[in-house]
């Protein structure tokens, strides 16, 4: 008899990736589509759907081999009904995605919030792998957080458990924030927020830099650090110093094992995870410090779909 599969749904603004997924946690097949946002995303559920089908028989199988669909949305999530409380990337609120997705697949379907997704994929396959207690906090475009302790996600009363991103670091004085708030650690940990922070110091410093106003990237930030530009290495110190600071009153709360760092600017490497190591010591209630190893992330674009296969999976009847 043929293996089942699980389905891993990303579901990102921009694209939504999808893969089968064995229930050992091996890519078979991965592809991605782009994310209609046209009508307040009313057609999101029937692309998915439609595309999932269209796979199916172009790999020469059915649905029989599907055992369950595991979905990461951006927002949080109400983990009993699977209902995202707003998406506003997507143009949702209040939206019925479970319900929706299983009328379109008539298969069980879990869904979390995209971050927590990316967390149980690094626990299960990733850097995490082997750890029952760890924090993942992926540095992209804004900065999301998962909390997993003793092997299950923190989700909190409303599913906004784990927000590690709007810790406010700044109390008076920082930068607005999408969430409404400002001085989150989005506004300076993100890609955005180091621009931001890059173009400040730029216009206000007459120091020789590699850094140019109108080609600053978190990545050339980085970049130019590593060539022990003076500006930059400020700016990748004032990053690292909120960053340690913020995962240290995380870790002091859940005492973790591992702490993952991913998302595009972990792709920075060494001066990441070293100069932020330092601080988290620094910060840290000293036995947590001693407990945790802050790590890379390392499935890539692939954690989001291998945490919905482990969803969909621990999801189903045992």
């Amino acid at each position: 008899m043929a293996e089942k599969w699980l389905v891993g749904v990303d579901l990102g603004g921009t694209t939504t990736k999808m893969a089968f997924v064995t229930t050992d946690g091996d890519i078979v097949h991965k592809w991605e589509i782009d994310t209609d946002l046209s009508n307040q995303g009313k057609n999101i559920v029937k692309h998915i759907s439609r595309s999932l089908q269209e796979t199916l028989h172009r790999l020469g199988e059915n649905k029989d081999r599907l055992l369950a669909i595991g979905i990461g949305a951006p927002g949080p999530v109400h983990m009993e009904t699977g209902m995202l409380y707003e998406a506003v990337n997507l143009g949702w609120k209040n939206y019925p995605l479970k319900e929706e997705l299983e009328r379109e697949m008539s298969l069980p379907v879990a869904v979390d919030n995209d971050a927590n997704i990316a967390a149980l994929g690094e626990m299960w396959k990733g850097a995490g792998s082997g750890a029952r207690d760890l924090i993942c906090v992926t540095l992209g475009t804004g900065v999301g957080g998962g909390v997993i302790a003793n092997g299950q996600i923190v989700h909190g009363v409303n599913g906004a458990g784990g927000e590690i991103g709007h810790m406010t670091m700044i109390p008076s004085g920082g930068a607005p924030c999408n969430c409404g708030k400002s001085g989150c650690l989005e506004t300076i940990a993100s890609a955005t927020g180091i621009v931001r922070i890059a173009k400040e110091k730029l216009a206000t410093s007459d120091r020789q830099t590699l850094l140019r106003p109108d080609a600053v990237t978190a990545k050339a930030v980085f970049d130019a650090a590593k060539a022990e530009d003076a500006l930059a290495l400020e700016i990748v110190e004032e990053v690292t110093f909120y960053l340690g600071l913020a995962l240290a009153n995380a870790a002091n709360v859940s005492n973790p094992e591992k702490i993952v760092i991913g998302g595009g600017v972990s792709k920075a490497g060494n001066i990441l995870v070293e100069r932020v190591t330092t601080h988290f010591r620094r910060f840290a209630f000293p036995r947590v410090a001693e407990g945790a190893a802050i790590v890379l992330a390392t499935l890539g674009n692939d954690a989001g779909v291998i945490g919905s296969a482990w969803l969909a999976k621990t999801s189903l009847p045992a």
